[in-house]
């Protein structure tokens, strides 16, 4: 290996790194909603109420980071109109509301499976824009973690189906998947719209449109001020309302869009399904939801199916025709510096 090769081969490992450790960092945030959102409904807010304070105080908390950081944060959104509404309504409205559905008529457990099916959607979505196939490791790594998810969440204890869950179950896992894609493209344009303007505009967008089905009576919006219950301890409705807007939300997002502009989606996507082995553990933490021991083990099988799926995405090579879309997508740093310096000259 040259010298050149081996400095090209190293940037790599150091880009996939940082991207992993912030899609790492959003799961584990996306991980802690279900703790801070039970305590909300156990005293006695819906969940459309609850979804709707989560992506409200974080659209306010991303709109007052963003004209700090980024002051022409709005314009951007106003260029990209079409991309921001797209987001915040499928990727950001439409997987929670319709997990939430699917939570009615299903139990937790099933529900969370079929949403978490999103990988599987991403990894056939590149496979047909791109006619790259994927290599029969990466088919086995989702294999191994979509097995590993099964045994996290435990879903053959008393799970029952419904045809009505299941519809909006598989829903809600193609609007995970617009997720991972929908971050991917915004974040490797190189038309200008950061990772901090689009996750502000979404949740915006989200935000009215979770409203607009709760205020028109499309979904029940109970809120109440009673006092909560977090890890034992008793506190105001204010404190996971605040801790739902900004960790699982604001900063969540953030990170997971930061995450998969520096990963393949269809990795990215894979490393999404950590969440629920954080959710699990913050559970149990907070809540004092301990694991099973099926549980851990299938949480060591989900990083194994991780593990698995990056050895097959790295030893994959690329139909020709498809380079240059591949290479956009790994390799945003590079196609943003292009374009930058297409408009120097």
């Amino acid at each position: 290996m040259t010298a050149e090769a081996q400095l090209d081969r190293t940037t790599a490992d150091n880009h996939f790194r940082i991207g992993l450790l912030f899609a790492v960092s959003s799961a584990l945030a996306f991980g802690s909603s279900g703790p801070f959102a039970k305590a909300l409904m156990e005293a006695g807010w819906s969940p459309t109420a609850a979804v709707t304070a989560r992506l409200a105080g974080g659209a306010l908390m991303m709109a007052a980071f963003a004209s700090v950081v980024r002051p022409g944060w709005i314009r951007e959104v106003r260029a990209h109109a079409r991309t921001v509404v797209a987001y915040g309504v499928f990727p950001i409205a439409g997987a929670q509301l319709c997990y939430y559905n699917a939570v009615a008529h299903l139990s937790v457990g099933v529900a969370l499976l079929l949403e978490y099916t999103a990988p599987i959607l991403v990894v056939g979505w590149v496979w047909a824009t791109t006619r790259n196939r994927p290599s029969a490791m990466t088919f086995g790594g989702v294999a191994v973690a979509v097995a590993g998810i099964v045994l996290v969440l435990d879903v053959f204890s008393g799970a029952h189906i419904n045809l009505t869950g299941v519809s909006w179950g598989l829903a809600a896992a193609v609007c995970a998947a617009c997720y991972f894609m929908m971050s991917n493209k915004a974040s490797t344009d190189g038309d200008g719209l950061s990772p901090i303007s689009l996750a502000a505009g979404g949740l915006i967008v989200g935000t009215a449109a979770v409203t607009l089905l709760g205020v028109t009576g499309v979904m029940p919006l109970t809120f109440t001020t009673n006092s909560v219950s977090i890890a034992g301890h008793t506190t105001a409705w204010l404190v996971p309302v605040i801790a739902l807007g900004l960790i699982p939300t604001a900063l969540a997002y953030t990170l997971g869009i930061v995450g998969i502009a520096r990963l393949k989606p269809r990795f990215a996507s894979l490393v999404g399904l950590s969440e629920v082995l954080f959710a699990v553990l913050i559970a149990w933490i907070m809540l004092g939801e301990a694991m099973s021991v099926s549980q851990a083990v299938g949480g060591a099988v989900v990083l194994a199916g991780l593990a698995v799926a990056r050895q097959g995405d790295r030893s994959e090579q690329p139909d020709p025709e498809a380079v240059s879309q591949v290479e956009l997508a790994t390799w945003p740093d590079m196609a943003l510096q292009e374009t930058s310096e297409r408009a120097n000259d």
